[in-house]
């Protein structure tokens, strides 16, 4: 997975694209996928939202911020961007999907992923400039890379794709129902053996739990869940990619639970 991962930052193209003012168009020369920054316009609390919204064609996928073994995580750059201080992505529920005996985490078709920046002047013009880095598969898996540079306005009106991709974003621990999550440790001769143990009610059908370490120098082999009444057991082997000793901090530690019927976002589990 990490030769896999080194493979796809040595084989992106660029795509170069103009400064737009409000929206903006991107897509590779052999249109898998595109690329359109949508503006949300000026929140109460003075941050700003954007919308990067991703369409791919037909049969087409790409991937979550975890994409499991087999996938390549998308990267983001903001650097070249004005009036801007931090950046928060609100990711929307994605799908598991299995292909060749791997499982890979992500979107179907298309997606809209909700920015919100916070600015260094708020209520001033922000210009929103990087790239993305991603992958994009169907029976092949390609690196492709999406530049963008646009102005946005901090008068625009409120963008109702954004919105609805708020709205999509995964259950919190309490929305959910979880009353108690536990991580209990093993060495291995490779690092460690992770048992999270979610106390929660089913999310519908056959639920799939990604563990994320919290570390990106930690990286989690596939997990595997089963579900016992009202308790919800994922398992995970924790290998150091630079092959250090591992220090985890569990309050770091994410669990995403995906179900039938809604996912859950879980931060944090106490010792167990």
């Amino acid at each position: 997975m990490i030769h896999l991962r080194l493979l796809s930052l040595a084989l992106t193209a660029a795509l170069t694209v103009s400064a737009l003012p409000a929206r903006l168009l991107a897509g590779t020369p052999d249109h898998m996928i595109r690329l359109e920054v949508l503006d949300g316009g000026a929140t109460p609390k003075g941050t700003h939202l954007a919308g990067l919204r991703l369409t791919l064609a037909p049969g087409w996928k790409t991937y979550w911020r975890s994409p499991g073994e087999a996938g390549i995580p998308p990267q983001f750059d903001w650097k070249g961007s004005r009036n801007l201080k931090a950046v928060a992505i609100t990711w929307p529920a994605p799908h598991a999907f299995e292909q060749s005996g791997y499982r890979t985490i992500g979107y179907k078709d298309g997606v809209v992923l909700p920015v919100e920046l916070t600015l260094d002047q708020p209520g001033a013009p922000i210009r929103l400039k990087g790239s993305i880095d991603l992958g994009v598969c169907k029976d092949v898996c390609v690196p492709e890379r999406l530049d963008f540079d646009v102005q946005l306005d901090p008068a625009a009106p409120r963008n109702t794709a954004i919105a609805a991709a708020m709205a999509e974003r995964p259950y919190s621990a309490s929305e959910a129902g979880v009353t108690t999550v536990s991580c209990a440790l093993k060495p291995t001769a490779e690092g460690l053996h992770i048992t999270a143990r979610i106390a929660m009610p089913t999310a519908g059908g056959r639920e799939v739990a990604v563990i994320e370490p919290g570390n990106p120098l930690i990286w989690a082999t596939e997990t595997q869940a089963s579900r016992s009444g009202n308790t919800l057991t994922a398992s995970a082997d924790l290998i150091h990619s630079e092959g250090g000793t591992i220090a985890l901090d569990r309050s770091k530690v994410r669990l995403t639970v995906l179900g039938d019927s809604h996912a859950v976002d879980i931060l944090g589990c106490d010792p167990g």
